[in-house]
């Protein structure tokens, strides 16, 4: 067992139970984080909290919150802070995507993906950029996606919380700069990742992705870690991404859309 020798150093993880999020959990285990897991699956989180605590000797917590829902991101603060715990990295992690036409796909599904992908992560900035702030400093990790770049038909309303993301996240962390509060904003902006989110039938049309396009969630998870704590505010992982990325500059928007539009359409199923 590697005892942690970082106490004074918890992380809050949001998304935590799979994916993206567990390697994030891993990843800050290994650092000598303690760890604050949060997501809907309770089962998944305790498995994962036990496996971390033995590794690695730090402390885990669980708290099972649907971050879609009303007052979440309130409710999951208040409940760190009854457990007199000091969150030092907040990663924002959690997300949802539906895929398929706008018109189809439930305005009930697509409110929830609103809640969670925008109004959960901006109220959880919100809440710990503040608290952060007055203790010294810390960082956030929001994780928006490649998505955020451009308009992505079949996908709208997913990239289009993205692109808030992405948007806001940057602006943030140019103001907790220039107030010199000690907080480090970061977006992360993966693309194609080895994740359920490529295989899901709860959001709608399945993405034949080939395996070539797509990084590890590992992979992600060690560049968004490592480049907030290095001070960055922008992170794309991957060099087909970064390509990618700086290819959107070249296009004129409409022509970018229906070139996606058209990409998206052939490779839902």
């Amino acid at each position: 067992m590697v005892m942690n020798t970082h106490k004074d150093k918890t992380a809050l993880v949001t998304g935590a139970s799979d994916g993206i999020g567990a390697e994030f959990i891993k990843i800050l285990a290994s650092r000598g984080y303690d760890l604050i897991l949060v997501a809907r699956s309770e089962e998944k989180l305790n498995d994962l909290a036990e496996k971390m605590s033995n590794e690695f000797g730090i402390r885990c917590s669980v708290i099972v919150a649907d971050l879609s829902s009303a007052n979440a991101a309130h409710d999951l603060f208040h409940a760190v802070e009854e457990k007199g715990l000091e969150v030092n990295f907040l990663i924002n992690n959690a997300g949802l995507l539906r895929n398929g036409f706008f018109t189809e796909l439930s305005l009930s599904d697509q409110e929830q993906m609103i809640a969670v992908n925008i109004l959960a992560l901006t109220s959880l900035t919100h809440l710990y950029a503040n608290k952060m702030a007055a203790t010294g400093g810390g960082h956030i990790l929001n994780v928006a996606s490649l998505a955020g770049w451009m308009a992505i038909p079949n996908q709208n309303v997913y990239a289009a919380t993205k692109a808030y993301v992405l948007a806001f996240t940057q602006a943030l962390s140019n103001e907790m700069m220039a107030a010199n509060t000690g907080v480090q904003i970061t977006a992360l902006c993966p693309g194609y990742t080895a994740t359920k989110m490529m295989d899901n039938p709860e959001q709608g049309a399945t993405l034949r992705i080939p395996a070539s396009m797509m990084m590890s969630a590992r992979e992600v998870a060690e560049m968004g870690i490592k480049g907030c704590l290095a001070g960055k505010d922008l992170i794309v992982p991957g060099i087909a991404n970064k390509f990618t990325a700086s290819f959107t500059h070249f296009f004129s928007k409409s022509l970018l859309t229906k070139l996606l539009g058209s990409f998206y359409r052939k490779t839902m199923d």
